[in-house]
């Protein structure tokens, strides 16, 4: 244990003060401190708290006396690093003037390294300006569009181009030589088929028309290719062209098809088939058939031609004026065709059944109906593509018979529709 002795102040009396260090606590004995004004604040404070006061008092005192050797080395340090840092400045001052000077020298406008080496090179006459003019010079022949020039010329220039050579088909090297050759080949044989077969229909037709049963010899094709029509479908069908009708002598209808009840909900219905192997004008085969209809007690009308005598533009079926128009050839008979426009006709008078009252699904009627008009729109368009391009014949034949099968397709919806009833 370490004892300090205190030396009294003047004001102090004899008795001395002893200060004792025991460990990590200061022992004080025998302190009289004399000082007027901190006697008076001391005795503003209560009683009980003047010893912690005071303890406080002498706490603070020996810290800021013990901080006084701290400060003296914090001032050391601060001029030290004053010191260091003037250097540091200055030697920055000397880099960034020698920097400045760097800079200048090769990027200064003008003259600057930099700016007089652009200068050069991409300058209004700089190296490469020189370079691009030599380059992209149209009057020499040298220069690379020159050179692009003559080579594009001699491919795309004039009619002795090479371009030219190979585009046109009069040259006999051109490669749409042979094509056109080909065609005009394709072509010629093309006409003479359809010339031998224009030969062989009138030939028929003339034959057809110097024998003297021309007409009971069609209606026995007819006869014949209705009948199987009607046996599949369960109709009645009547040859009733010599046998007169309601019309008082009259006998206007060469077949009666009598369409099965079973389809018409129980009412009877007729279709009255016409065949005609003579000329007969619009005019007069619209009003045959009104006849016919009235002779027979039908809706509607079928009239069935050969071609040599058929009307223009309803091969190989239309419908006019709520009729039905068939071409049907007696010397190669399509019983597709026939089919077709005898089914259609059965469709038209199922029509008229709604007028009569009778329950029928007219709406499945009318769809097909629809559908089978529209087939025939584009069966007139194919037939005017093959009048005005006989060229297309073989194509537009063939465009046909897809029309009908698509007409057939249609009449067995409406028909399979009506079965439901």
């Amino acid at each position: 244990m370490e004892t300090a002795r205190l030396v009294p102040l003047p004001s102090q009396p004899a008795r001395q003060a002893f200060v004792r260090v025991e460990a990590d606590r200061l022992v004080v004995e025998h302190l009289v401190l004399a000082d007027h004004a901190l006697a008076a604040f001391v005795a503003d404070r209560p009683a009980e708290e003047r010893a912690l006061l005071v303890e406080r008092a002498l706490r603070v005192g020996l810290t800021a006396i013990q901080s006084v050797g701290v400060t003296v080395n914090v001032d050391a340090v601060r001029s030290e690093f004053q010191g260091l840092l003037r250097q540091t400045e200055a030697a920055n001052e000397r880099a960034a003037t020698a920097l400045d000077v760097m800079l200048r020298q090769n990027f200064a406008d003008g003259e600057g390294r930099l700016p007089r080496t652009l200068e050069k090179f991409l300058g209004d006459k700089g190296q490469l300006r020189s370079f691009v003019d030599e380059l992209f010079d149209e009057a020499k022949r040298d220069s690379a569009i020159g050179r692009m020039k003559v080579l594009l010329g001699s491919y795309f220039d004039g009619d002795a181009s090479r371009l030219a050579q190979l585009l046109d088909p009069t040259r006999l090297g051109s490669p749409l030589h042979q094509f056109r050759v080909e065609i005009s080949e394709g072509f010629a044989k093309l006409n003479e088929r359809l010339a031998a077969l224009e030969a062989a229909g009138a030939a028929r037709a003339s034959e057809r028309a110097k024998s003297t049963a021309k007409g009971s010899d069609f209606e026995d094709v007819v006869d014949a290719m209705l009948g199987d029509i009607s046996r599949g479908s369960g109709d009645i069908l009547e040859r009733t062209g010599t046998e007169t009708g309601s019309a008082i002598g009259s006998k206007k209808g060469d077949f009666v098809l009598t369409l099965n009840a079973d389809a018409t909900a129980g009412c009877e219905l007729r279709v009255v088939v016409e065949c005609k192997d003579r000329y007969v004008s619009g005019r007069a085969m619209r009003d045959e058939l009104r006849e016919a209809k009235s002779n027979r007690d039908a809706a509607v009308a079928l009239v069935v031609f050969t071609p040599a005598h058929a009307p223009t533009g309803i091969a190989p079926f239309d419908v006019r004026a709520g009729d039905v128009y068939c071409v049907v050839d007696p010397a190669a008979p399509d019983a597709a065709t026939l089919e077709a426009a005898v089914r259609l006709a059965r469709l038209l008078a199922l029509q008229t059944l709604r007028e009569r009252d009778v329950e029928v699904d007219a709406a499945a009627i009318a769809v097909a109906l629809n559908g089978v008009r529209e087939q025939l729109e584009t069966l007139r368009s194919l037939k005017l593509t093959l009048t005005s391009i006989g060229t297309s014949a073989k194509e537009v034949y063939a465009g046909l018979d897809r029309l009908r099968d698509g007409i057939l397709a249609r009449l067995t919806e409406a028909e399979a529709e009506l079965r439901r009833i």
